[in-house]
């Protein structure tokens, strides 16, 4: 059995990060997953790092400290992360949105964002292939993407560079706990890690992992479909969103009806990618032919010219949904040592790096530089009906 500082449950984004920075402290990391590398909720993505979408309050610290880090990873990690600082704008179609979306904007000026409105008229400096009848955008310079799995693969590389080790195919059987309750070992498919130490960076299946120490996470999957065009010219330039795309993220959808809002951004394959949508239909990977024709519908809306591009494919995800909306990152106090780092719903992508580095300043001991309150596992949202079981 191999002794660990910390084992990571989870490859994806945010356990990517919290592996490197805690590997970079000096904390020996195993990172287990029971399937191949970042192939989960990371490998269907659109590589969204957001502050456009966030009011004034913890997530949008959060999303803040993610940005800046962002950009210091795109310098460090030595590969390339398809990392593009390209901005977001958020476009009205009519009054209503307008006033909703000035409303916003104010409120994060408030908070120190740049939150810059631009009239409909002058749109088309910004981007000339917009539908003309817009009457009012803001653009964020902040915001900016990145190519999920080519930036979970560096960072992993890198952990294991510091003396990671990571271990696919390796799902999590048991967790032991010592006489006090603490935190001991996992167990895998591939063997037991002795540890002080987890972090449980499972994405939607979280639930399960925090089940295995008696801890109820009221954590859901979030369908969502992703539409990818096929190559084509330079038609989209920032990552361009309906005003009403914020109200579908904190809409909670029932089974039946799926939440559809705009979104369009390009990449650096030529490709464009097209969402988006949310519904609760549980681990349903199946594609639904009328979201993808509702999602199609309302991106040649907004960008006509995509009514002569093709689409190449379509896929779906399963987004961290957790009942108020925000992340839980923190040590449980029901299980010392056990520690939450799920729960991001789509923003998963963008607020990974100050996940990772506030996993590692609490693991650590060091001061933490976002206000880690806002996150705790033990909030009264995410309510507790299990009894933590004796190992």
């Amino acid at each position: 059995m191999t002794v660990t500082d910390v084992v990571v449950i989870g490859s994806g984004l945010v356990g990517a990060c919290c592996a490197y920075e805690l590997a970079s402290a000096g904390l020996t990391v195993t990172v287990v997953d029971r399937g191949h590398l970042t192939a989960g909720t990371t490998a269907s993505g659109e590589g969204n790092i957001l502050v456009s979408d966030k009011g004034p309050g913890a997530e949008l610290e959060l999303a803040r400290a993610s940005v800046a880090r962002w950009a210091e990873l795109d310098a460090e990690l030595d590969a390339d992360l398809e990392f593009d600082p390209k901005g977001g704008l958020v476009v009205a179609a009519d009054d209503g949105q307008a006033a909703g979306l000035r409303r916003f904007a104010a409120e994060q000026r408030n908070a120190g964002l740049t939150a810059d409105e631009v009239a409909g008229e002058d749109l088309h400096a910004l981007e000339p292939h917009l539908a003309p009848d817009l009457v009012l955008g803001v653009h964020y310079p902040q915001d900016a993407q990145v190519q999920p799995v080519l930036a979970s693969a560096a960072l992993l590389r890198r952990a294991r560079e510091l003396g990671a080790s990571v271990v696919p195919r390796a799902e999590v059987t048991a967790i032991g706990l010592d006489g006090d309750g603490q935190i001991a070992s996992v167990t895998t498919t591939r063997g037991t890690f002795p540890t002080r130490w987890v972090v449980n960076a499972a994405g939607p299946w979280s639930g399960e992992v925090s089940a295995l120490v008696g801890i109820d996470l009221p954590i859901a999957p979030r369908r969502g479909h992703i539409l990818v065009t096929e190559p084509c010219e330079p038609l989209v330039h920032h990552k361009v969103y309906e005003a009403d795309y914020v109200g579908t993220l904190v809409a909670d959808t029932d089974p039946d009806a799926a939440e559809v809002s705009t979104v369009v951004e390009s990449t650096r394959a030529g490709t464009l990618l097209l969402g988006s949508s949310r519904e609760f239909v549980g681990y349903d990977r199946r594609i639904d032919g009328e979201v993808v024709r509702a999602i199609a519908d309302r991106a040649t809306r907004l960008f006509p010219v995509l009514a002569a591009v093709r689409l190449m494919r379509a896929y779906v995800g399963f987004r961290p949904w957790l009942p108020d909306h925000l992340p839980a990152i923190g040590e449980d106090p029901a299980v010392p040592g056990f520690v939450q780092a799920n729960g991001h719903e789509g923003a998963g992508i963008g607020l990974s790096p100050a996940t990772g580095v506030l996993v590692r300043d609490l693991i650590t001991g060091r001061a933490a530089s976002v206000d880690p309150a806002p996150f705790r596992p033990d909030r009264p949202a995410l309510r507790r009906d299990v009894e933590v079981a004796d190992d």
